[in-house]
This record gives C-alpha cells, structure tokens and sequence, in this order.
C-alpha cells in the first residue's frame, strides 16, 4: 500500500478457501492463513469460508486470520458462528478505513450474494466487490447484471469486482458487467495443483488501473485449497505515465 500525490498502488486479492480443506482432504486453516499472509495483499475477496450446513460455522477462523495477518475481516455475517455471508467475506489492511459495507442479493439457482465494501484511500474513495458466481452461464450473467443495477443505485467511484467466476471460457464472461469494466484473468488457478482454467478473475472500472497481476504458486498453495489465489497490483487515482 503506497500513496503518491496523483494516485495509490494497492494490491487486491481473490482467494477461494474450499473450507479450509486442502487436496489433501485435511482441513487446515492455519495453512489457508499463511497463505493469505504471503499474498501481501491491502484488499482480499475470499470465497467459502464457512461450512455448508446451518449454522455455517466458520471454517476460518475469524482470530487466526487478525493474529497472523495485518487484515481485518468485514463483518458480513449475518450470525455469530459465521466468518462470511453466502460463504464470503473480505479482509482489508488495518490502515485503512472502510466506510460502507453492503449485502448485495444474486439471482439463480443455488443462493448466491456478493459483498461490497466502500474504503477510503489517499488517492479517494474505492469501491470492492467480491463474487462467488454460479455454475450455470446464464445465472452468472442474471447476477453479474444484478451487481450492475446495485452498483447503479450507489455513489459513482472507482470499482474492482473480484472473485470466483466459476467461467472456464478463455475470455470474456462479465459482459452484463456493462462496457466500464475491464475484465482480466491473472492466470490460471482452477485445480490448484495443475492449474488449467482461470475461473478466478478481476473486472476494474473507470480510475482504476491494472499495473501487474498473477497467481500464487508457491508452497503450501498447491495443495491448501483446490483454488489458487490471484492478485492484482492495481493505480487508483490518476494513471502514471
């Protein structure tokens, strides 16, 4: 996280936990959070955090992520045993200030949500959306255009919309998304251990600039969950030359 005059370099991640449970088939949340801690990241998405059957305990463990790590996690649980709502939350850096969070409700199938977060930065406001999207092509596009019509009724800022797109196409996939958003694909992370598709990606509106991004690879990734995690090093504010 660095602040400049004219912009701010930020690094957001997305992170698909698979409950904790690795390709090992043991689950181990300390293992997921040295992880995280490796991305070195000021903003991260995170997907399946909870346990599928009610009341969705947290699989990740709410004082292991804040012990280890200099993230926070947004409190989008709608009841105590939960880290996530819909299985998501989002971890943001402690010198940072959100200033909104919101629960966004998703057409389809299977119940789906997206979080929003609203943070302050030195270079101005910022806007994060975490995603867990459908497995059905036609539900994503109906969420996808859902998220639209939410970000539609709030403040114009820039926005980064991060997470699981659950789309195995080479490109494209966020078409509902409208033409202010650029979609991009760090690279593959789907399965983690011979990673073949990029189902993990970033779409980044108007002010906010794309300058690296890539996945995780390095150890113990591979094996913790069956997603890799990406980032994305990205300029809010105006563009550098």
């Amino acid at each position: 996280m660095k602040g400049y005059v004219d912009g701010m370099k930020l690094r957001l991640a997305t992170y698909n936990v698979h409950k904790c449970v690795g390709l090992d088939r043991r689950r181990q949340p300390e293992r997921i959070v040295s992880v995280i801690a490796a991305l070195d990241a000021d903003i991260v998405a995170l997907q399946e955090v909870d346990l599928r059957l009610s009341p969705r305990p947290a699989a990740l463990p709410r004082t292991l992520i804040e012990d280890r790590t200099e993230l926070r996690t947004l409190p989008f649980a709608l009841s105590a045993p939960s880290l996530g709502w819909h299985g998501q939350t989002m971890l943001v850096h402690r010198d940072l200030d959100v200033t909104a969070i919101r629960r966004i409700e998703l057409p389809g199938l299977e119940p789906r949500g997206a979080i929003l977060a609203e943070i302050a930065t030195e270079a101005g406001p910022l806007r994060v959306v975490g995603v867990h999207l459908g497995l059905i092509r036609r539900y994503r596009t109906m969420q996808l255009a859902a998220i639209r019509a939410a970000l539609s009724r709030r403040a114009e800022m820039p926005t980064a919309i991060l997470g699981d797109y659950n789309d195995w196409s080479a490109r494209g996939g966020a078409e509902a998304l409208g033409s202010g958003f650029r979609l991009h694909a760090p690279g593959a992370s789907f399965p983690a251990a011979r990673p073949l598709a990029s189902l993990d990606r970033v779409a980044l509106g108007g002010g906010v600039h794309l300058r690296d991004a890539g996945s995780h690879r390095g150890a113990p990734a591979r094996i913790a969950s069956d997603h890799l995690p990406v980032w994305a090093d990205v300029w809010i504010g105006t563009e550098p030359d």
